[in-house]
């Protein structure tokens, strides 16, 4: 098995030199472009920049596949964007389903595999975009992380993993959570821009409020993201109170501890005035004693905040176990009593591959 990992890391490290080297030589995805790209692209090119907002509607709205059904785009024009850029896609490789939850494995031009999952809630389709090929977190008890970090995903492959998935099931996604294999503040530029495509209301017109962040608590990019114009949620990938048991299952807080990450969390909602959500796995035996509750209720105190308490997806890799439903309840019951909002994270996908980057693992394990 060791053998077989270092054998897959190597073959991926090799496919994404490759990837990297023969880029330079390739044209670029016209979906990496955010209106304002385009409208500078047109500016140095001598044109006129509200073709940028005609390319917008033919990528968005009308959806085509080729710069030649741009009817109302002159030919001069056409044939430059061909040279400048490609409409590109996405590759789904797999499917699986289960009630009110589909789940896709993406493979990418450099053959590396992403996940997202299609979730159907009351207010509407929710889908968690993966942003990076594998993750350097290494959190103990993720699946996502057991392969490390490749590369990071361009703002064209988060975008696709979105309008796929709308053409597949032919319907609107109407909220994005950022949450799926990878850690998005360690691809932070291309998170931006992939929040100001999608958000353009000649992009994909999903809302700021629609759209959530999820870190583990990368301190100075929380306090850069505070800065952002957009009203873009955040959530934070907490699973301990204490630093102690922090270190031991999420490593980043060896860099950025709880004080650190607590304190970027207040100035992080002084300026933009808006509540975060703190995401709590419930790990049984690690983190699920009365005694964590108590102490998760001490850090987060007058924070605006809640609580998102996730019962675990167990993998065949990891050694975690699921919390049983009683000590879940308990967990929440303290934590209510307290006045602090807190759910429990309603489950999907219990017969298929629910963990986050368990999909893709199962491929690689192959």
């Amino acid at each position: 098995m060791l053998i077989k990992y270092i054998c897959v890391k190597y073959i991926y490290l090799f496919l994404t030199i490759w990837y990297n080297f023969i880029g330079c030589y390739k044209v670029e995805s016209i979906y990496n472009k955010s209106l304002g790209d385009l409208e500078k692209y047109f500016e140095n090119i001598k044109e006129k920049k509200y073709k940028a907002t005609q390319i917008f509607e033919w990528l968005y709205e009308k959806r085509v596949s080729s710069f030649d059904e741009m009817s109302n785009v002159k030919k001069s024009v056409i044939e430059k964007l061909k040279q400048d850029f490609i409409i590109d896609k996405l590759n789904v490789i797999k499917e699986e389903k289960d009630v009110e939850v589909n789940k896709y494995l993406f493979e990418l031009e450099d053959k590396t595999l992403v996940e997202s999952v299609l979730m159907m809630h009351d207010y509407g389709k929710s889908l968690c975009v993966s942003s990076q090929v594998g993750c350097n977190m290494g959190c103990k008890f993720c699946e996502s992380g057991r392969l490390k970090k490749i590369r990071n995903l361009s703002p064209s492959e988060m975008l696709l993993q979105i309008m796929t998935i709308e053409e597949k099931i032919n319907t609107r996604i109407s909220h994005i959570v950022i949450m799926g294999i990878g850690e998005p503040f360690d691809n932070y530029d291309n998170i931006v821009k992939f929040i100001e495509i999608i958000n353009n209301p000649k992009g994909l017109q999903i809302g700021a409020r629609h759209i959530t962040v999820s870190t583990c608590g990368i301190v100075p990019k929380i306090l850069e993201f505070a800065k952002l114009p957009y009203q873009v949620n955040l959530a934070i990938s907490l699973h301990a109170a204490t630093n102690s048991l922090r270190d031991k299952i999420m490593p980043i807080n060896k860099v950025y501890n709880l004080d650190m990450l607590m304190d970027a969390v207040k100035k992080y909602i002084n300026e933009t005035n808006r509540r975060v959500t703190f995401e709590y796995i419930l790990l049984d035996g690690v983190n699920d004693r009365k005694a964590d509750a108590i102490k998760l209720c001490d850090l987060v105190a007058g924070i605006n905040c809640y609580i998102n308490l996730i019962p675990y997806n167990e993998t065949n890799h990891l050694e975690f176990k699921r919390s049983k439903k009683d000590t879940i309840l308990n967990f929440y019951d303290i934590i209510k009593k307290r006045n602090i909002n807190v759910t429990i994270r309603r489950e999907f996908g219990s017969k298929i591959s629910a963990a986050c980057g368990q999909l893709r693992s199962k491929k690689e394990d192959v």
